[in-house]
């Protein structure tokens, strides 16, 4: 930056922490008081409505005791501070270099993460806490500490840069500028996310929209999910099965094929 700070610049940065193993210097463990870390809320025979391929921790929390799994907890946070400072070097050398008011930059991760959730841990599953990424992007003069609830896609992040930047990507984009979101985050929104992951040898797929996830595994051969987000956020209730949502579920299959068929 300090080179090109009088030309356009492009900067891809990536950080492997929070990536396991979960290293960090002690003072990011500090943060951290093991008797205050919080787990996840679980509920009584949470899985006995859930498909088998949907678990890839086999057994839950892979038999690690409560206290063990804090220790894992804190390890994974402290890891998630020390990146955060790193991404703090890159914003305070934007201050020094007076580049911030005319640079836009967005964050995000590739996946989600479980950690202890449905006794569920990593990212290889399709429940809301590893499909689900943070995605935080600042344009200069744009909207500041706004944030939006509408559901959108990693493939998205090209064409909002394109129109950000004047680029004309000569192509048809399966993603969508998210630029009418960056100036009004509660605009007009109809387009789902999609997610999939390989189970041995099949797979299971999922569509979410603003208010609910719908999963298939090898086409529902092998189980389908449906959480109502609007009142299980947790997605401890899986409602495929319940006859007052067969029309949903049968919506949200479509749904899925034609998204499948687009990509």
């Amino acid at each position: 930056m300090e080179e090109k700070k009088n030309e356009p610049f492009f900067l891809a940065i990536g950080f492997f922490r929070p990536h396991s193993p979960y290293v960090a210097p002690k003072k990011y463990f500090d943060q951290y008081l093991l008797d205050k870390i919080p787990l996840p809320r679980e509920i009584e025979n949470d899985l006995d409505d859930v498909p088998e391929a949907a678990l890839f921790t086999k057994p839950s929390h892979w038999g690690l005791t409560e206290p063990e799994r804090r220790e894992a907890q804190r390890a994974y946070y402290a890891t998630i501070s020390f990146m955060d400072a790193q991404v703090g070097k890159l914003l305070d050398a934007l201050d020094r270099l007076k580049l911030a008011d005319n640079t836009i930059i967005v964050f995000w991760s590739d996946h989600g993460y479980n950690v202890g959730q449905h006794g569920q841990w990593m990212k290889q599953s399709l429940f809301e806490n590893s499909a689900r990424v943070p995605l935080i992007i600042s344009v200069p003069g744009g909207l500041k500490g706004k944030a939006s609830g509408r559901t959108v896609e990693l493939i998205d992040i090209y064409p909002t840069l394109a129109e950000l930047t004047g680029l004309d990507p000569h192509q048809q984009l399966q993603g969508k500028s998210l630029t009418p979101l960056l100036k009004n985050p509660a605009a007009a929104w109809d387009r789902p996310a999609y997610t999939q992951v390989r189970r041995d040898k099949i797979f299971g797929r999922s569509v979410r929209t603003e208010r609910f996830r719908y999963t298939e595994w090898d086409e529902g051969r092998a189980g389908v999910e449906l959480y109502d987000h609007q009142t299980d956020p947790d997605e401890f209730k899986n409602l495929a099965r319940d006859n007052g949502h067969s029309k949903t579920v049968k919506e949200l299959a479509l749904l899925l094929r034609k998204g499948l068929a687009i990509q």
